[in-house]
């Protein structure tokens, strides 16, 4: 077996890893600011492309679960065997409802309201309480003893930091990967969903990242990024190099709003291997105008 996600995360890039590790320059260290589920490490990881990883997430208690598999792996399976963990609705608000102190309790938690929670999505108030609903799924597989063991080996190569994607800054060198996955620009008004932490990432962040793109090329880096294709992206980033991808996304709640959504990829550098995007191509009416 291969180490993938243990975790559904909205937005997850399983969907277009193939775009992403085409063309891929040499690189010694790895860095991936906004963690996620992390698709792309796990992926450049089982191509044994990893030497060492920093692994960065403002979510406290994401970067709380990633150190329990990397550090507790067999702790945590058997806290996911107690019987409390059940795929009913009532025992899944009991659960959300639960203030947890126990790091390898506050993991199982994790991973027990991401696998229930609708559509696996992780939502939080303006107080950074979960409030995603039940999912009412008839099956889940709440404990991948196998997966979560293969994680936890590929883990040992990384350093996790809970902290803001700035801090990249710090930890970045010349020479070294950073891959950008934020919550993406809205393509409209009522796609405007960020609350993957009490801090909603809004256009300000955005431009502000753009900066601190900016500044790791200026270092020597090899900086990629995925974001949606909007008038501010091009914007933000039309000194480099822009690909136009096509993933499936669920636009609303419903089964027929879930479709291909044009996506773009970033980099830092050229390459004769991808398909670069023409401003010209660009489908007005898919992307929301400023």
């Amino acid at each position: 077996m291969r180490a993938k996600p243990f975790i559904k995360w909205a937005g997850g890039k399983r969907q277009i890893l193939k775009h992403l590790v085409n063309s891929l320059v040499k690189f010694k260290n790895y860095h991936e600011p906004f963690l996620g589920g992390g698709a792309l490490f796990f992926e450049l990881y089982n191509k044994k492309l990893i030497n060492k990883a920093y692994l960065y997430d403002y979510n406290i208690e994401l970067i709380n679960t990633y150190n329990i598999v990397k550090n507790n792996v067999f702790s945590l399976i058997n806290e996911l065997k107690n019987p409390l963990y059940k795929n009913e609705k009532e025992a899944f608000y009991k659960i959300r409802s639960l203030e947890v102190n126990d790091n390898i309790q506050s993991a199982a938690r994790f991973i027990y309201l991401n696998r229930t929670a609708y559509n696996g999505l992780y939502r939080v108030n303006s107080q950074g309480k979960f409030n995603a609903p039940f999912g009412k799924y008839t099956h889940i597989n709440l404990v991948d003893q196998e997966k979560l063991l293969l994680d936890s080996k590929a883990l040992q190569m990384a350093e996790l930091l809970a902290c803001d994607f700035s801090e990249v800054t710090k930890y970045a060198k010349k020479d070294d990967l950073i891959y950008f996955d934020p919550p993406y620009q809205p393509l409209s008004k009522t796609s405007n969903f960020t609350g993957y932490t009490d801090k909603c990432f809004d256009e300000n962040d955005q431009i502000r990242l753009a900066e601190i793109f900016k500044g790791l090329v200026a270092k020597g880096c090899n900086v990629m990024l995925s974001n949606s294709n909007t008038k501010l992206i091009h914007e933000l980033y039309a000194n480099y190099n822009i690909e136009e991808v096509y993933a499936n996304r669920a636009i609303n709640s419903k089964g027929n709003g879930r479709k291909k959504i044009s996506e773009l990829i970033v980099r830092s550098w050229k390459s004769k291997q991808i398909r670069l995007f023409r401003p010209q191509e660009q489908v007005i009416s898919s992307i929301s105008n400023r």
